[in-house]
């Protein structure tokens, strides 16, 4: 069941601890993907959070929002980059986009195998995407007051199995949100140097988020070979048997 986009963007946007989150979140994206220059970026779910860096130089940024949770006009004072879809029928061309950033969306999904198919589907050759779930190890899933408490947490072994068995190969895996989901003075203020200890840790098991980056998989085609032979190009050139003689063009 999703959440509404308006709890989403108060949490991030309007309380001091939705601020940590998201200042912890971006980091580890752009360790993922330090620029985008040229490049398609999208996301899906509620990802505006972490989209900003690449508003300056990439080609275009869109933020795809599924119905049931609602849509928000993003960024403020400037044109929308933000619309409503449903969670199997994007409004994107087949292999449009280079980047894509599924956050508050897997784990919130109804039909997991329909979005991801929409990831396959949209993704373009060397298109990478990045999955950003709630895990099953860690605090934030035990607390409902954040987003991370909400939906179905992951282990880094199940979302990396669901994620192969849709031809989406994962690549690396980082890990987010080492301080606790607290908004007392203390834990805010030693967030950094918390998110800058787990990281040296532990990628995957202490995180209160797990981030896996996948790239698409296409197999080569199978079937039995149809046996049709292209015609041999040079026998328009060969003339008559005199003159193929006395031009010295022959069958091979």
């Amino acid at each position: 069941m999703h959440l509404d986009v308006t709890d989403l963007r108060n949490f991030y946007y309007r309380t001091r601890l939705g601020r940590v989150a998201q200042r912890a979140l971006t980091a580890q994206v752009v360790e993922f993907w330090p620029e985008a220059k040229g490049q398609t970026v999208a996301g899906y779910g509620f990802a505006i959070p972490v989209l900003r860096p690449y508003l300056a130089d990439a080609r275009r940024v869109l933020a795809l929002m599924p119905g049931p949770q609602g849509v928000c006009a993003w960024p403020a004072g400037v044109a929308n980059h933000a619309m409503l879809c449903e969670s199997n029928m994007w409004p994107l061309p087949s292999g449009m986009v280079d980047k894509l950033i599924c956050m508050h969306a897997l784990e919130m999904s109804d039909n997991p195998t329909a979005l991801l198919e929409e990831v396959s589907r949209v993704l373009g050759p060397g298109g990478r995407a990045l999955f950003i779930v709630p895990n099953r190890a860690g605090i934030w899933s035990r607390r409902e007051k954040t987003p991370f408490g909400h939906g179905q947490p992951y282990s880094l072994g199940q979302l990396e199995a669901q994620l192969r068995r849709h031809s989406l190969f994962p690549e690396r895996h980082l890990a987010a949100l080492f301080s606790p989901p607290s908004d007392r003075r203390f834990w805010l203020r030693t967030a950094g140097v918390l998110e800058k200890t787990g990281r040296r840790i532990s990628s995957h098991l202490a995180g209160g988020a797990l981030m896996v980056e996948v790239s698409k998989q296409v197999y080569a085609p199978r079937g039995t070979r149809s046996g049709a032979r292209l015609p041999n190009p040079l026998r328009a050139l060969e003339g008559t048997p005199a003159q193929a003689r006395e031009t010295g063009v022959f069958r091979g």
